[in-house]
């Protein structure tokens, strides 16, 4: 699966004004279930904080979890790093033109990236599994936290959460270099980079599943085929949307035993 030029299409439609973009943003917090654990976990942790808090979204993208997270009461002040340069660039654009002054990003790389005892956040979501040296990155997320600081991660699991299912079989989405991550062997790399306090569980449970197929892989692969399907996509969702938001909510307030994603809190 293409998923870039798909990503780059839809970003070059709604990056035409920051008010378009930030529609774009409030639809993906309806659309991608994963949003709906993340934010899940981001207001539990909120509660938890009093005073300044600085925060590290490590591999930031298109800024969607910087937007959500750069709206928290209080001095926020927030770093996104990623390897991406023209994503860097349009991150500090928007941002800069919404007068988030407090929201900076920089072209880094994770496996390289540390600044000691800074951050009382770090947010990682859906960057683990495109990196082969995770336990370096992990190290450099343990040693930028402050004592107390919290680690969020969001990633596939190994139960089928880049659509692959043998060893030799290509990844759903191809920028991956594995199929996801056990719990036994996510804890272990935690471990190894010096945590102790953890917990780790299922997301994508049989709800997301369905919701998945429905509101991102089907129209995802329609895209490939033909971008015309552009214009059927209102029509789609407006079918589809009632149902994928039902199963969004009841993923997203259960316990799963498997599940094709992971949700990690780890904490210094």
């Amino acid at each position: 699966m293409h998923y870039d030029p798909i990503k780059k299409t839809l970003g070059n439609f709604f990056n035409r004004s920051p008010y378009l973009r930030i529609l774009f943003y409030k639809l993906l917090d309806i659309l991608l279930l994963r949003t709906w654990h993340i934010h899940r976990e981001l207001r539990s942790w909120r509660k938890t904080i009093n005073g300044p808090i600085a925060i590290l979204d490590a591999g930031s993208g298109f800024g969607q979890y910087s937007y959500y997270m750069s709206n928290f009461s209080g001095k926020v002040s927030l770093l996104g790093v990623d390897v991406k340069e023209d994503q860097v660039s349009d991150c500090n654009a928007f941002f800069k033109a919404l007068g988030k002054n407090h929201v900076t990003f920089r072209v880094e790389d994770l496996t390289k990236y540390r600044q000691d005892s800074a951050y009382d956040l770090v947010l990682c979501v859906d960057v683990m599994e495109h990196i082969l040296e995770d336990v370096d990155v992990l190290k450099n997320f343990y040693a930028s936290m402050k004592q107390g600081a919290t680690l969020l991660i969001s990633t596939p699991s190994d139960q089928g959460g880049s659509d692959a299912h043998d060893d030799d079989d290509e990844s759903f989405i191809e920028e991956h270099v594995r199929n996801g991550y056990s719990i036994a062997d996510m804890a272990d790399k935690l471990k190894q980079a010096g945590f102790t306090d953890m917990e780790i569980k299922y997301s994508y449970g049989k709800p997301g599943q369905i919701s998945w197929r429905w509101s991102m892989s089907y129209p995802m692969r329609m895209l490939n085929i033909s971008k015309l399907f552009l214009v059927l996509l209102p029509f789609y969702y407006l079918v589809v949307m009632p149902f994928a938001l039902l199963l969004n909510y009841l993923d997203s307030t259960q316990n799963h035993s498997t599940g094709t994603g992971l949700i990690v809190v780890a904490r210094k």
